[in-house]
């Protein structure tokens, strides 16, 4: 299957690293030959110096025909004009990024409708939507919906106090719809059983019954630990303006911290019921003015990862419970962690997650990159006619690097057991280690025909 990516940038170098180390045959364009360089130096990719919205670009061999497209330039129109006239050469289907949260908002999908782009991303809003399930979830620093949110994953970090620690999964007082799929301790992936138990310091992913999981996550909080009823945003940009809007239904107390004065009147004319204040967020005078001594949760949205990392340093350090960054290079978020941010995201994983879905589609539903994408927790739709279909799970001899931690047939969702038999049309949830995932994902789907 041959990918062509218009815009060697963060967003382009993130996602044809993904593609690249799947086996896809990925074509990169852009007119910068410094970012090209970078590009050719460490993946495995044909580059070529080009404006890819340009018809003689189209026309190219190595471009046309191919099987997907996608623009991620830094212009919204740019990334249109591509994608139009890479149907009009042929190429099936195509991706956008879309910043402007007006065109992803409309309504009855006027992209698709108008120009026939297939998907669209927009990685702000993508990051604040995260952001918000994650706040909105009792101790969670992952939050996944699957199965139009009949399947609920959950991420935590496991305390040196918690109860849960120290302790076998089989003597946990755990729900039947709930199951430990993995564990991530050291970097290194995995697949519970019932002997294994969580040790202080350990990410431990749990899925199930949405409601149960809301009661179950209550067990890894702090006892003096409140629900989230005020929040601190740093930073006004797109993801800052998307979040605060978010939470303007809610009984959340939002203020917003802004240095540039025209992004605060923006954030301002945006909100009824938050409170936005121009300022530097790193005025320690201003801050403990602002209460963030009594803040539960500061969210650092700068662009700049090392001054996110700086604030959310400083807030813990002023009294702030709790603080969420969001990072361009996800390369960071393992440093951040382990130098005391609580929640690290980093906004080109999770719109190349989506970017992978799509390409790996006919029953590839979601995939959301986990662990600095060294995990996957992946939805398909069961095909007829593959390994898995008709035996009990025990009897398929999966790849020990995937766990089948859910599956849902119609509208009732299961946790399944060796004897559980999948059938056409079920959706299974599957935990895998990245560098298998073509191969476990084989066992459900199929192999391409593309």
């Amino acid at each position: 299957m041959r990918v062509v990516i218009v815009g060697a940038g963060k967003l382009g170098y993130s996602i044809a690293e993904l593609l690249s180390n799947e086996g896809y045959e990925v074509v990169m364009i852009d007119q910068d030959e410094t970012q090209l360089e970078a590009v050719k130096n460490t993946l495995d990719v044909l580059t070529i110096r080009a404006n890819g919205a340009s018809p003689a670009t189209m026309a190219d061999v190595e471009v046309r025909g191919a099987d997907l497209l996608i623009a991620v330039t830094a212009v919204d129109e740019v990334n249109m004009i591509a994608c139009i006239l890479a149907k009009k050469h042929k190429i099936r289907h195509t991706i956008a990024r879309i910043r402007d949260i007006e065109f992803v908002a409309a309504e009855g999908g006027y992209l698709k409708k108008t120009f026939d782009i297939d998907l669209m991303l927009n990685p702000e809003y993508i990051t604040a939507q995260e952001i918000y399930r994650i706040l909105m979830t009792t101790a969670a620093l992952n939050v996944e919906d699957f199965a139009s949110g009949k399947v609920r994953l959950f991420e935590t970090k496991v305390r040196r106090d918690s109860k849960m620690a120290n302790v076998p999964l089989k003597d946990m007082d755990m729900p039947a719809s709930v199951l430990a799929g993995m564990i991530f301790r050291d970097h290194q992936m995995i697949i519970p059983h019932g002997d294994d138990i969580l040790k202080p310091g350990d990410n431990a992913y749990f899925i199930g019954d949405p409601a149960e999981i809301e009661k179950f996550s209550a067990r890894f909080v702090k006892r003096e630990a409140r629900r989230l009823e005020r929040l601190m945003i740093i930073g006004a940009g797109r993801t800052g303006r998307a979040l605060a809007t978010m939470f303007e239904p809610t009984d959340v107390k939002v203020k917003v911290i802004e240095k540039d004065s025209e992004r605060c009147q923006r954030m301002a004319d945006m909100l009824q019921n938050g409170m936005v204040i121009s300022g530097d967020g790193t005025d320690i005078d201003l801050l403990m003015q602002e209460g963030i001594h009594e803040t539960d949760v500061v969210v650092c949205l700068t662009e700049d990862d090392k001054l996110n990392l700086m604030l959310a340093l400083l807030a813990k350090h002023l009294g702030a419970r709790e603080t969420v960054v969001r990072v361009g290079r996800s390369e960071y978020v393992d440093l951040m962690e382990k130098v005391g941010v609580d929640i690290v995201l980093s906004a080109r994983l999770l719109s190349a997650s989506e970017v992978l879905a799509f390409a790996r589609r006919g029953g590839v539903v979601s995939v959301s990159l986990l662990e600095s994408a060294k995990a996957e927790a992946v939805e398909v739709i069961v095909q007829e006619g593959t390994p898995v279909v008709g035996h009990p799970l025990k009897e398929v001899h999966l790849p020990r690097e995937c766990l089948v931690c859910a599956y849902v047939r119609g509208e009732e969702a299961a946790i399944p057991n060796g004897d559980s038999v999948l059938l056409p049309g079920d959706r299974a949830i599957l935990f895998i280690e990245t560098q298998f995932s073509q191969k476990v994902i084989q066992y459900f789907k199929g192999r391409d025909r593309a």
